[in-house]
């Protein structure tokens, strides 16, 4: 039987994620990660954990997005 090799997602690669959320928020005028998610109806742990760099679900990301009226092409060409 052949397993299937799990792909592969760099620690370096979630924390650009991560910083980027948490710089949108900022620049959002959010000093506070609690406030953000508890006025976007976040669970504030998860939203907590997002910008610690712990995997992100796609709904989560594009919820986000939405929030900061961005843009994948956007979010991600600012990540290079």
């Amino acid at each position: 039987m052949r397993v299937a090799k799990k792909p592969y997602i760099s620690t370096q690669e979630l924390i650009k994620i991560a910083n980027k959320i948490k710089q949108l928020r900022i620049s959002s005028g959010y000093t506070s990660y609690e406030t953000f998610a508890i006025e976007n109806e976040i669970d504030r742990k998860q939203y907590w954990r997002i910008e610690k760099g712990t995997n992100i679900t796609l709904s989560t990301l594009i919820k986000l997005l939405n929030i900061h009226k961005i843009s994948w092409i956007d979010f991600f060409k600012e990540l290079e």
